[in-house]
């Protein structure tokens, strides 16, 4: 072939390519254009307030995923009516909990060549009261019931709790002071009653007690998974059991609903939900037969809630936290929820 011929190939075949980009491009933008319309049949959604003060009535905050201008705002409808009309705040969050009048939430900001991510603290009415920079992707988010805690947990290498590469950082903030602790590895870690330093410890999906001072989170180490007892004063985190991922404390503090690591699942799907007695330390498999990678919030002391994947992104079920029933989907296209009144 001749210099020109080749030449001319060349060109040809990079109009090819520059063609298939184009495509590609224009295919995306529509793609993210589709999720800003309103999905058919999608629930109604109007923009309007929202309060995370005690005393309103019983009423559920999450992060709305329905397709539409409010996708990944935080929206609320009344706890009896799940299925009612949202009413959309116009603050986004990746994730996002609340109680005692404070609010978490993970946000992305989003830049020309990649996003960064923040950690913004609510007040009641969704003003920032203070904001952190997050060294990876945001995947929980919780505060003590008092509002006075809040902690956040993110990826800092991989992208899933069930890849065997990840690695997490988990912050805990005292709003009352400003005190920020931005890694729970700075804590003492006594494992199985002895002192335990391992370059690969990690921490992830914190759950506060009443008292401001005790929490629960996961500990990984070693290929293995412990629910662990932290004091925020003394700064040690106290191995309390193994095959314990993303706790969540019950009202009454008396059982931890987690995920577990179950034999013969798929690596995809490995994962059961189990609640854990503190006293006996008697598992309780709870009715819910599919695998659930979320940190699961309590709706009271006899019923759990926790997302499923779902048309939109996810929908949110809830279970008898005894074994007893079966799941029901309680939303849909809603994630991160917290039940406030």
């Amino acid at each position: 072939m001749t210099l020109r011929g080749k030449l001319l190939l060349l060109l040809a075949a990079l109009a090819v390519l520059g063609g298939v980009a184009v495509a590609s491009l224009l295919h995306a933008a529509d793609r993210a254009a589709e999720k800003d319309r309103p999905q058919a049949g999608g629930p109604a959604i109007g923009s309007g307030r929202i309060s995370l003060a005690a005393g309103a009535d019983r009423r559920i905050v999450f992060r709305n995923m329905a397709w539409g201008p409010h996708r990944d705002e935080l929206a609320t409808v009344p706890a009896g009516v799940p299925a009612g009309p949202r009413t959309a705040s116009g603050v986004k969050c990746l994730r996002f909990h609340a109680a005692g009048g404070t609010g978490i939430c993970l946000q992305a900001v989003r830049g020309t060549v990649e996003d960064a991510y923040r950690a913004v603290v609510l007040d009641a009415a969704l003003k920032e009261r203070a904001h952190y920079p997050l060294p990876g992707i945001p995947t929980r988010a919780r505060v003590s019931p008092s509002g006075r805690l809040v902690a956040w947990t993110v990826f800092v290498g991989g992208d899933s709790y069930a890849s065997a590469s990840f690695s997490t950082r988990t912050a805990v903030l005292d709003t009352t002071t400003g005190r920020l602790t931005t890694s729970l590895e700075e804590f003492r870690v006594v494992k199985d009653g002895k002192d335990h330093r391992a370059a690969d410890t990690n921490f992830w999906g914190v759950t506060f007690s009443r008292d401001d001072r005790h929490f629960y989170a996961t500990m990984a180490t070693a290929g293995q998974t412990y629910l662990v007892r932290g004091d925020l004063t003394a700064r040690t985190v106290t191995t309390v059991h193994r095959n314990v991922e993303c706790p969540s404390l019950s009202p009454d503090e008396t059982r931890i609903v987690y995920k577990k690591r179950v034999a013969g699942a798929s690596a995809d799907a490995p994962w059961h939900e189990y609640v854990l007695d503190l006293a006996t330390l008697r598992e309780t498999a709870l009715a819910e037969p599919r695998s659930v990678d979320d940190q699961a919030v309590w709706l009271d002391d006899h019923t759990v809630s926790y997302s499923l994947p779902g048309d939109y992104g996810a929908d949110l079920y809830t279970v008898p936290a005894d074994g007893s029933g079966s799941p029901k989907r309680l939303m849909t296209a809603a994630l991160a929820p917290a039940f406030l009144e």
